[in-house]
């Protein structure tokens, strides 16, 4: 690939999507374009940057932007965020919110669903408890195709193999032929749409609960701190947000404050761990 072209597609995907590429990423921009430039009858990436530079087709951005998405994700992945969300955070907000009753969560960057769903599940185990709440899921990703499959709810037998349990898996999901398809009633919980990070959150509302995990890893430190400072503007002060195990705010952001002894896991001040324990 010509130094040009590279830089060309470097700077048209961070500005789309946040995504840094360094130089001896150039092998992965070709892996992932090749397939777009045959879809849109193109010789090779030269002709892509080619058409780029010379007609701003928003259809064909797009699917550059999409190909270079990281789409990696499993059910209860990396399972300890799943067990403070049930053991603690939910319980503490449960009391906090106990007058009106209802809670929003969030899952940013949510890719095919499988988080979504998992805290759906999570919350079918405690439908007692939560009988009368309002509760609303919301997964957002800037993949319209992903967004499209988390709708359907339908996975591979390799995708339910990781990270799902047995039980839930029988529990949930319905097989049809070599795919299975998670049960309606947990569809209804979760409602996906399309969206990107860099761009305007407010209209998605405020949450009390986000999940923004294993994506800032992919951003500059002065995108990571847009995305924070925009996430924190969409949360009550008790509100919790989760970053992946390799992730932090610090030297990134002063809106969010580690909770203490819980890994993982930030608040903008007014949520406190205090005398729980999670397994």
């Amino acid at each position: 690939m010509r130094v040009e072209d590279f830089d060309m597609f470097s700077t048209l995907l961070k500005q789309r999507s946040g995504l840094v590429l360094t130089r001896d990423k150039a092998y992965l921009l070709e892996s992932r374009l090749m397939p777009v430039a045959r879809k849109w009858n193109m010789k090779g990436l030269e002709e892509l940057a080619t058409t780029v530079r010379t007609r701003k087709d928003e259809a064909l951005l797009r699917d550059i932007t999409e190909a270079m998405t990281t789409n990696e994700s499993s059910f209860f992945r990396d399972q300890k965020p799943f067990d403070q969300f049930k053991q603690l955070v939910l319980p503490k907000l449960m009391e906090a919110r106990a007058a009106k009753r209802s809670l929003r969560i969030w899952s940013a960057a949510c890719s095919s669903g499988q988080e979504a769903y998992s805290l759906s599940m999570l919350l079918n185990d405690d439908a007692a408890k939560l009988a009368g709440w309002r509760i609303e899921i919301v997964g957002t990703d800037i993949s319209a195709e992903m967004v499209e499959r988390a709708k359907s709810g339908i996975y591979t037998q390799f995708e339910v193999q990781r990270g799902l349990p047995i039980t839930m898996l029988v529990k949930h999901f319905k097989q049809n032929g070599d795919k299975w398809q998670i049960s309606q009633q947990l569809r209804q919980m979760v409602s996906f749409r399309e969206w990107n990070l860099l761009g305007d959150l407010s209209a998605l509302g405020q949450f009390d609960i986000v999940f923004c995990r294993n994506v800032l890893i992919y951003f500059d430190q002065p995108t990571k701190a847009k995305v924070l400072e925009a996430i924190s503007r969409q949360m009550p002060q008790d509100g919790v947000l989760y970053l992946g195990g390799a992730e932090t705010v610090l030297g990134i952001t002063d809106k969010f404050k580690p909770v203490e002894g819980q890994r993982g896991l930030y608040s903008l001040g007014g949520f406190s761990a205090a005398g729980a324990r999670v397994a």
